[in-house]
């Protein structure tokens, strides 16, 4: 390029300065030259097609899981503006080009109505089939058990599958998921994968716990088709004959319990099997709880929930082994094959959860792409495996799995290098080291708000763990391949087991030790959907700013951080200055929180205090949603008679156990009772002993008792709450 422009100076300079200027010449050249040696930044758009087909799709997922548009409407808008488009096909090239822009919105439009769509006719309960159309109390239920039975501490779990309702005599086909429990009593676990059973027991609604922050579990099951549970005794079911299950996934559980069973004759600790279970296929039965709370506190949760650094391992061991054999090297159309059967059969060995479809559509797509000697770009790689996977099943958008992959992945594609050109190291184990600290933090940067905002902590020691927990899981994977495959052979079977129990052994005592340093995880970190915008965007604007050196993003960053700290000063202002009472839906227990400011004194069992299981799943959520973060035996603002309590200026009566207390001649004004337990009251008699404004009965209360009590309380007038059947009860005390 330089010898073509300096070319001209080499004769007659002002003879050719005059005929440049004359034709122009010169001109063009210069304007040539500098626009060649001028990066061209290609938007990220252009890069990735795909996302243009995205981001609408989602946009149609959202609005139709939030609004429940009717069918009628979503085909009306499909078929208008798929024949918009058409029409577009028809007008003329000059027009069409003129119009652009206009025939882009339509396709947006039109993928839209598409991902409405899709959501629409994933939901069960829109098919006429689903068994929640046709069942009633006295009808029988001809189901499949779809899964092997799991152990639970008082119950047998199982999916199962509707297939028929018999009502009247006649067998009605029908079709949709509940959840089976069968009681241990008399129960010895004879029933298989396909067996098909007939039930008649009242079905029970999946419902939330309704406590402040809790997780949504009947969203949650809703996304997986699932409505209803029932509990089974030993005469509310009887076997069929036959089995209605395919063989493949028979296959599959035989292969997950053959595996399970090659582990489990070479691991005899049970910390140690658990975690050699769940980091080759993905089985978390056997996983103590503190030690799944120990690899999340030090960020590497990651290694023990199957994702694409599992099936990345599986893939480059794939390309080794085909590579060395010889009638398949010569064969890269059938390694292509292997490799891809291979990655499915393990994806769906493991569970088939979203993030490990993401990893298999990525390598699927990276396999296909080096057999056709095609670099694609990996933003339009993972667009196009996000839209496969959102037509499939929309509900992915939901998955906490599925937006963390994609997450990372995304992160470390965007901020890896950068953070690696940082530093030029010329040792070479020293430069490894350096770029797997580069991939944990490149990872770290788009996922730590998602993570608070879920988890509502940060590890703050990930750096180190993963340093020491990556490669060392990566061995032990390897080494646990090898120990299923040569379980026949028993010296090898002995010598490989005691290798993956050492490695796995070091690796939770590493994890261990990491987790009782000091300031190893920040923990009970407040976090709405705000703050978690305001940081993406802290974020995005920051690396634009940094990557591109572009100093017009440096002040968005620092807008959206000063938006982010006033947001936070607001937020813990307005919660110092709280005064609330929370009844907490604990099944079986009695939970309340008298509040003042950041301090709450408890009132309820014990157990509570002792169960750390329990105490995150119920209370702690709501707890950090409220930023609670001292408990204290008591509070200046609360005083106590008995069950009697003043708090501020109400006056509350918690009735856990019988009263006794004296008939007055005129009634004592109470704002509320909250009835806990099984006392032996009639809410008759306290409406002529109280008068309440309030009525609470909480989750320790059975539930024939609350049906007796709300049906006595609409017949009085009086208002009444029972956290089985709407949620937790929050009771401002400043109203």
């Amino acid at each position: 390029m330089a010898s073509f422009f300096m070319r001209p100076f080499a004769e007659n300079r002002n003879a050719l300065w005059l005929k440049g200027y004359k034709h122009g010449l010169f001109l063009k050249r210069v304007v040539l030259f500098c626009i060649m040696s001028r990066p061209i930044l290609i938007p990220i758009w252009k890069k990735a097609p795909f996302s243009r087909l995205l981001l609408p799709l989602i946009t149609g997922i959202l609005l139709q899981w939030y609004l429940q548009i009717s069918l009628v409407n979503i085909a009306i808008a499909l078929v208008a503006f798929t024949a918009a488009f058409l029409l577009f096909l028809g007008f003329p090239m000059a027009l069409r080009f003129k119009l652009q822009a206009v025939q882009g919105l339509v396709i947006q439009l039109m993928l839209l109505a598409l991902g409405a769509l899709i959501t629409w006719q994933q939901d069960i309960r829109h098919q006429k089939s689903w068994y929640g159309n046709f069942y009633n109390d006295s009808c029988y239920l001809v189901v499949r058990i779809d899964e092997p039975l799991v152990e639970k501490t008082r119950s047998f779990k199982a999916d199962a599958y509707a297939e028929s309702i018999i009502a009247n005599g006649q067998a009605i086909p029908c079709k949709g998921k509940l959840l089976l429990y069968f009681a241990k009593d008399s129960f010895k676990n004879e029933l298989r994968y396909g067996d098909r059973i007939i039930i008649h027991k009242t079905l029970q609604v999946i419902k939330n716990s309704g406590n402040p922050g809790a997780f949504n579990y009947q969203r949650y099951a809703a996304f997986q088709g699932l409505f209803h549970n029932v509990y089974l005794k030993q005469n509310d079911w009887i076997v069929l004959r036959g089995n209605g299950g395919s063989n493949f996934r028979q296959f599959i559980f035989s292969a997950r319990a053959a595996i399970l069973a090659a582990l489990q004759n070479s691991l005899h600790n049970k910390d140690e099997l658990g975690i050699a279970e769940a980091l080759l296929i993905g089985y978390t039965n056997d996983l103590d709880k503190d030690l799944v709370q120990a690899y999340s506190n030090t960020g590497v949760v990651h290694i023990i929930a199957i994702s694409g650094m599992h099936l990345g391992l599986i893939y480059v061991l794939l390309i080794w082994i085909f590579a060395k054999i010889p009638f398949l090297n010569r064969s890269k159309i059938l390694q292509l094959v292997l490799i891809m059967i291979c990655l499915w059969l393990f994806s769906i060995l493991t569970g088939a959860s979203a993030s490990v479809l993401r990893a298999a559509v990525m390598f699927s797509f990276i396999a296909v792409g080096k057999h056709f000697f095609k670099q694609a770009s990996m933003y339009n790689s993972l667009a196009a495996s996000a839209f496969l996977l959102l037509c499939y099943n929309p509900y992915y958008l939901w998955s906490v799995g599925f937006q963390l992959s994609y997450l990372a992945v995304l992160g470390i594609v965007i901020f890896q290098r950068p953070i690696y050109n940082c530093f030029y190291i010329k040792n070479k184990w020293i430069d490894k080291l350096w770029q797997l600290t580069c991939v944990s933090t490149a990872a770290q940067l788009l996922t730590f708000p998602v993570c608070i905002y879920y988890f509502h902590q940060f590890p703050n020691l990930f750096l180190f763990s993963n340093l020491i927990a990556v490669p060392l899981s990566g061995f032990i994977l390897y080494a646990e391949i090898l120990l299923v495959a040569f379980s026949w052979v028993s010296i090898v079977e002995t010598w490989l087991g005691k290798l993956v129990s050492v490695s796995v052994w070091l690796m939770n005592r590493t994890i261990l030790w990491i987790n009782e340093l000091p300031f190893a995880v920040w923990d009970k970190i407040p976090a709405t959907v705000l703050s978690t915008v305001l940081l993406y965007a802290i974020i995005i604007f920051s690396g634009l700013w940094l990557i591109n050196k572009n100093r017009h993003f440096f002040k968005p960053a620092l807008y959206c951080l000063l938006a982010f700290f006033l947001q936070h000063a607001v937020s813990s202002w307005i919660f110092a200055h709280q005064q609330k009472l929370l009844v907490y839906h604990v099944p079986r227990y009695q939970a309340i929180d008298m509040v003042d400011g950041h301090n709450y004194m408890f009132i309820g069992d014990s157990v509570l205090l002792e169960d750390a299981v329990l105490q995150n799943f119920h209370l702690k959520p709501g707890r950090i949603a409220q930023q609670l973060n001292y408990r204290a035996d008591s509070l200046a603002v609360v005083f106590k008679n008995g069950g009697f309590y003043q708090f501020n200026n109400k006056k509350i009566l918690i009735i856990d156990r019988p009263i006794m207390v004296n008939p007055a001649s005129q009634k004592m004004q109470l704002d509320l009772i909250i009835i806990s337990g099984n006392p032996r009251v009639d809410i008759t008699e306290l409406a002529g002993l109280f008068s309440c404004k309030q009525f609470v009965f909480d989750g320790s209360t059975p539930a024939w008792k609350i049906e007796r009590w709300t049906a006595q309380c609409n017949s009085l007038g009086i208002n009444f709450h029972a956290t089985a059947v709407t949620g937790a009860f929050i009771y401002d005390i400043g109203i």
